[in-house]
């Protein structure tokens, strides 16, 4: 009885010192970055399907908006006219950090190489996003560029 004491105080207390350990690593935010912010909301509609995830980085009025459509193929389907059964997400990496020229804008292009119907399905996406309190916010969807 005394062993088994020792033993789970002693599993306790390197449990306890491991959390905290954990604890003390900066965590990058999503929302600090917004070619990040652009994926994850990307990736929250097609991937993991979750419409509330992809509102949450999204402005008021777009939020709104996204919310409107309930299900996420229906967002993809009657906003951005793209629908996946899988999709790999990626930003333009021209090298320029736009968000260094435009403090509080900033546009980002997104790729997506994917499949749909067993179809292989490429396309690009433009976002315009603005810096709010520190986190950067998708506003708008803009125009195809192509």
């Amino acid at each position: 009885m005394r062993y088994l004491k020792y033993t789970l105080s002693s599993l306790l207390f390197i449990s306890a010192f491991l959390l905290s350990a954990c604890g003390n690593d900066k965590e990058i935010s999503k929302t600090d970055n917004p070619e990040l912010v652009s994926v994850a909301f990307f990736h929250a509609l097609y991937n993991e399907k979750d419409v509330k995830k992809a509102a949450s980085v999204c402005s008021p009025r777009l939020a709104k908006l996204i919310l409107k459509y309930r299900s996420p193929r229906a967002v993809g389907r009657h906003m951005f006219n793209m629908s996946f059964d899988s999709v790999e997400i990626k930003p333009e990496d021209s090298g320029v950090k736009i968000r260094e020229q435009f403090k509080n804008k900033a546009e980002i292009t997104i790729y997506f190489n994917g499949s749909y119907l067993k179809n292989k399905v490429k396309d690009i996406k433009r976002l315009s996003l603005v810096q709010v309190k520190g986190k950067w916010m998708i506003d708008q969807i803009l125009k195809d560029p192509f």
